[in-house]
């Protein structure tokens, strides 16, 4: 199993799971389809399926003119909102391509149908991965916006936080940087911490990406999986693991909300670069 990291937009990470034997492509997350035929014409390879962690654009806008261009495309998902979707997925229904396999772990939080996919090989020494879309992050997690803090408790730390340890995570997004600086926030005595922040701010000077990261080192550093640790308990003034990810959810968005906010000249540039808005033709 082979995994092609394709940066896109501003933060935003695609994935291409490659098959090496039957040389058969499954793609995770789908924003710039451009981009990923070029790297598929590039890998020679088939692209059969599409997995989608969500509905929301910059992880689905490009399914429907992927599917276009390649009749037959299979669009997998758990939620009805994503564009193009062929089927929608069960939480622990298993697919397979080839040697690999993939395990649909439904995981609410970021969103109601938010489902992330744990691969696998059998009888391989590689490690397995779970791409997490916004529901985990390197040292984070996307923001609650349709559930209750209880079930992104369970998908966090019951679902995703019990895989091996060795599983590799790749998430949606390259927020890396500021997730380790709340970490810090959280825990300023953390060792793991400092240490991954410091080899962050490496990775960020050299523009290089920051996944994926291990599960076990997650357990480490990320305080939305160390809800249970008692530095964390105190930086939220909570006990019970709910109470305490609510607190810690509501901190870093005032923690991101003090980051200098983006002028409305470098948005409509962002704008025009993700194809939301055309520029005016001359008359």
């Amino acid at each position: 199993m082979k995994v092609k990291v394709i940066p896109v937009l501003e933060d935003n990470y695609m994935y291409l799971v490659i098959e090496e034997h039957t040389r058969e492509a499954v793609a995770v997350d789908v924003a710039v389809p451009k981009r990923l035929l070029e790297i598929v014409g590039r890998e020679g390879v088939s692209l059969t399926t599409v997995l989608t962690t969500h509905h929301h654009w910059d992880h689905a806008r490009g399914n429907m003119e992927l599917a276009r261009l390649l009749p037959g495309l299979v669009v997998l998902g758990a939620d009805e909102r994503i564009c193009a979707l062929t089927r929608r997925l069960v939480h622990g229904e298993e697919l397979r391509f080839g040697a690999i396999h993939v395990r649909c772990l439904l995981t609410p939080g970021h969103t109601s149908g938010h489902m992330s996919y744990f691969l696998w090989e059998d009888e391989c020494l590689d490690p397995p991965a779970v791409f997490s879309g916004d529901a985990l992050s390197v040292a984070g997690c996307g923001s609650r916006l349709e559930t209750t803090a209880q079930q992104m408790y369970h998908s966090l730390v019951e679902t995703l936080g019990t895989l091996p340890p060795e599983t590799k995570v790749f998430c949606g997004h390259e927020h890396t940087l500021g997730n380790l600086e709340f970490a810090q926030k959280v825990e300023p005595c953390n060792n793991q911490v400092k240490a991954k922040l410091s080899w962050a701010k490496k990775r960020d000077e050299d523009d290089v990406p920051m996944v994926p990261s291990t599960l076990g080192e997650e357990l480490l550093y990320n305080p939305f999986l160390r809800v249970a640790e008692e530095p964390v308990r105190k930086f939220t003034g909570k006990v019970a693991p709910a109470e305490v990810l609510e607190v810690l959810c509501r901190e870093r968005a005032s923690f991101e909300r003090a980051a200098e906010p983006l002028q409305p000249q470098a948005q409509a540039l962002l704008a025009l670069q993700w194809g939301l808005l055309s520029m005016p033709r001359p008359k």
